[in-house]
């Protein structure tokens, strides 16, 4: 018999069970429902993006850089349109089996394949692996007639970088490559507008100006399947040229001065002596910067890296080189400056001089003579400067070089490789190398010798300020026409300032008077007339066996050759330019360097009238 109160009890428990279920489902409901609304309704737009992200891939093309024009606008550094090889990854089937046709069409090698290989593995489905950046037009052709057994292989044109003037440039503007991890960290640009194929300058004005010159990406959206197939082209968004960026340079006086130094090592600068700008700037032996656009081969990079000529070094901006007799108009401006002398000081020369218990020679065996500071400036007698370096002490002298430009960055930091020299002094000797300055060091750095080492720009800016009267330049390859007219021209402190003309007569002799170093390169007329200096910077000591040998410059092996040197300016009645020559190991300054100059002066000179009248015309723009 069932009792009253079990029944009850069996109800209440199935009644507080029904109860459990129905409040379960109303929190299950309740939670299905609150999630269905942060889905659709709070968090719709974040999915909306996520979707979208899903279905919408994006190609980002390499951005066109932007052209070097040289000072009349002529192309420098362009761009040009390249056949290239893209492979698509999430169209390809068989990466293996598509990489050996693509090696047997295009000739790859097996540790191309392999490198290839590893980077498929390592790229996202939906990008692009770069096969080749530059095909031929028969390769390109060649892809192309056997497309359709080639599924993922995307024959791509795109725009590059391109040196139209090769080794005539090189030194100036560097070249471009892939970003390293350095440039990219180093640099947010980069990393901002990182795409496979970027190029990025790696020396030169290329690196310097690398965030003017980069432009904007190029943008395709495509519309891919749940299996990230390619079904649709959304948008395309056209980039954008970076800036153009206009130099001083003349490219037909550029392209001279690599002609007048093929087979030579050496360096030619030519330099507006008021406005600073620079006309030319070659460095020689050079290479086609071309060379690195798509990564050099091995065998090229031999060939420069060993090149006993050195044609990887800018030569104008970081070869040092003492300066030879070319420090001798400074020399002679610093004693006249601190009354050490004056246009009637003399000197004996009998061909060597006894001080200090040591004899120190002049570079002509037999003497010149009795000579003052225009004939010992014109025949550069070292008799006479060694004494004049003797009075004045390498203090003065050394302040007076550094005033003019030597021992200091003509660019800044526009270069990185450009090298400061060295004017010595006795507290850089303590402070350096720990020791005193003997008077013996003096002497020899009155002829450039010893411890100074200068580059051939700061020698052809030195020649700019004594040109110009002795008022300080800033040298400058980049035109910015809103300044191009103007310059404001501060005078270096001088005492006298006729000792700066004096210092111009006596390197007018020494060009065009009979005995003059460089007499048999001058130009005598008016028009093209120039005053200049001869120098030839020792690399070794000469020995008194040598010396007695008193051999010709050919009978020394090459590399035990002086170094030849010559600085000049002219017009010489209406300055206008300075330059600088510089011949590795070429023995003497009057034979291998001052003869450049007067063929140099002559088309300088001609394409001033030219320069000038594209600076009214900027004026007038204005």
């Amino acid at each position: 018999m069932i009792r009253k109160d079990d029944s009850f009890e069996k109800l209440h428990n199935l009644n507080r069970r029904m109860f459990v279920v129905i409040v379960a489902k109303i929190v299950v409901f309740s939670v299905i429902v609150s999630r269905l609304f942060t889905l659709q309704i709070k968090n719709s737009e974040k999915y909306s993006t996520l979707s979208d992200s899903n279905r919408i891939r994006e190609w980002r093309h390499p951005p066109v850089r932007g052209e070097f024009h040289d000072y009349f606008g002529k192309i420098i550094a362009s761009n040009q349109n390249v056949y290239q090889l893209h492979v698509v990854n999430d169209e390809v089937q068989d990466f293996s089996n598509l990489i050996i046709k693509l090696k047997n069409l295009l000739g790859l090698s097996e540790i191309e394949v392999k490198k290839f290989k590893d980077k498929q593995r390592n790229i996202k489905p939906w990008e692009q692996l770069i096969i080749s950046e530059n095909l031929s037009w028969d390769q390109f052709s060649k892809i192309n007639s056997f497309l359709y057994e080639l599924p993922g292989v995307k024959p791509v044109l795109n725009t590059v970088r391109y040196y139209p003037h090769k080794e005539n440039l090189a030194h100036v503007i560097g070249y471009v490559n892939n970003p390293s991890k350095k440039d990219v960290e180093l640099n947010p640009e980069i990393k901002k507008k990182l795409v496979p194929g970027l190029k990025v300058g790696k020396i030169g004005l290329e690196k310097f100006f690398e965030n003017k010159l980069l432009g904007i990406s190029a943008i395709q959206r495509y519309e891919v399947n749940a299996y990230g197939k390619i079904i649709n082209q959304l948008t395309y968004q056209k980039g954008s040229q970076g800036q153009n960026i206009k130099l001083t340079l003349d490219l037909e006086i550029q392209n001279l001065c690599s002609g007048l130094l093929a087979g030579k090592a050496g360096s030619i600068t030519v330099m507006d002596i008021f406005s600073g700008e620079i006309i030319a700037m070659q460095s020689s032996p050079s290479y086609d910067p071309n060379l690195f656009l798509y990564g050099i081969n091995s065998d090229d990079w031999q060939l420069l890296k060993n090149n006993p000529l050195k044609p990887l070094i800018n030569k104008t901006i970081s070869g040092l080189y003492a300066p030879g007799s070319t420090i001798k108009p400074i020399v002679a401006l610093s004693a006249l400056e601190n009354k050490i002398i004056d246009t009637n000081f003399t000197v004996y020369c009998d061909g060597k001089t006894e001080m200090y218990n040591r004899t120190y020679h002049c570079w002509k065996k037999e003497g010149h003579g009795k000579v003052d500071l225009k004939t010992a400036m014109a025949q550069s007698c070292d008799a006479y400067f060694y004494e004049v370096a003797r009075l004045l002490g390498v203090d003065k002298l050394s302040s007076t070089a550094k005033t003019f430009g030597l021992g200091e960055k003509v660019f800044d930091n526009l270069f990185e490789d450009e090298k400061k020299g060295l004017i010595p002094n006795t507290s850089w000797k303590k402070n350096t190398l720990g020791q005193n300055w003997y008077a013996g060091e003096t002497i020899i750095t009155g002829i450039g010798q010893g411890y100074m080492l200068t580059t051939p720009l700061q020698l052809c800016l030195m020649t700019a300020q004594i040109a110009n009267g002795g008022f300080k330049v800033k040298p400058k390859i980049i035109v910015d026409d809103k300044n191009n007219s103007k310059f404001n021209l501060t005078p270096i402190s001088l005492n006298n300032p006729r000792n700066i003309q004096i210092i111009h007569e006596a390197m007018f002799s020494s060009t065009n008077e009979i005995r003059g170093t460089s007499y048999s390169s001058r130009i005598e007329d008016i028009k093209y007339q120039f005053a200049g200096k001869t120098g030839t910077s020792q690399i070794k000591k000469i020995t008194q066996v040598q010396r007695e040998l008193d051999l010709k410059i050919f009978q020394i092996p090459y590399e035990e050759r002086d170094h030849a040197l010559y600085i000049a300016f002219g017009p010489y009645v209406k300055p206008q330019y300075a330059m600088s020559i510089l011949i590795e190991h070429g023995g003497s300054g009057s034979v291998a360097a001052a003869p450049i100059a007067k063929e140099l002066f002559k088309a300088v000179i001609d394409r001033d009238f030219t320069r000038q009248l594209s600076k009214k015309e900027i004026k007038l723009s204005i």
